[in-house]
């Protein structure tokens, strides 16, 4: 369950988080966290107390969603991060597979997200949220070939680069064109997530690219991860169709 590092300065870090793996401690988390993992790799000792509350985290990833972090070690590249993660200048992209043939194959999700009012744990579409934008592109298009019912056949594999931040941003988004991520047991529905789970172990959802200016040297540092054999297996079990 411990983190690979793909990268470290004395001022930051960038890792895989594999899934399984929970970013922030809380009371109702038990186990190891990425923030109990951090303890003695980010000094936490400095008089920004956001900083050290943190362990120098300027994001998160679902506890099920693998893939890249960027972590600060020190004061100002925290400060610098999280700059540049509100102003946008930070670029993620994720692979996501989900339930149906997505179209048309690029395009871009616009619909405002908030807390679910009715159950604290979700996240849904709300006239009065915040406004939140997801740019996508089809990759490719699989099938179960041993599907006869269409509107559960088709799946698309898709590359996610959300330019907001918001929780749960994009399983929200597709779930609300009726996309599901596959193996989502928070948005796509108590049935079809268990079926998902006969194939695929956990959320279908990678954190596979990331781009960031260097807090110090302002040099653009760019990162990518494979996906990992998890997920490759479950894709393995459905065929390509294009």
């Amino acid at each position: 369950m411990d983190p690979k590092t793909i990268f470290e300065d004395e001022n930051l870090l960038v890792i895989e988080k594999p899934a399984g793996l929970v970013v922030n401690r809380s009371a109702t988390v038990k186990g190891k966290t990425l923030q109990d993992w951090l303890v003695g790799k980010v000094a936490t000792n400095t008089n920004n107390r956001e900083f050290n509350n943190r362990t120098g985290l300027v994001h998160r990833l679902d506890k099920e969603t693998s893939g890249l972090m960027v972590i600060a070690k020190g004061p100002e590249a925290f400060v610098n991060l999280q700059a540049q993660f509100k102003m946008r200048q930070v670029v993620k992209k994720y692979l996501a597979l989900v339930h149906g043939k997505v179209s048309p194959r690029f395009g871009d999700i616009r619909a405002p997200i908030k807390r679910n009012p009715f159950n604290r744990f979700r996240f849904g579409i709300f006239v009065d949220g915040r406004q939140s934008l997801t740019n996508y592109k089809v990759l490719d298009y699989y099938q179960n070939p041993k599907e006869k019912n269409k509107s559960k056949k088709y799946f698309s594999l898709v590359e996610v680069e959300p330019k907001t931040g918001r929780t749960h941003q994009i399983r929200v988004h597709f779930s609300h064109l009726h996309y599901p991520v596959v193996a989502d047991d928070l948005y796509a529905g108590k049935k079809t997530s268990r079926s998902d789970r006969g194939w695929c172990p956990r959320l279908f959802l990678h954190a596979q690219y990331l781009e960031f200016n260097h807090p110090t040297t302002g040099e653009r540092l760019k990162f990518s991860s494979d996906l990992p054999g998890d997920l490759q297996l479950a894709l393995g079990k459905r065929e390509k169709i294009s």
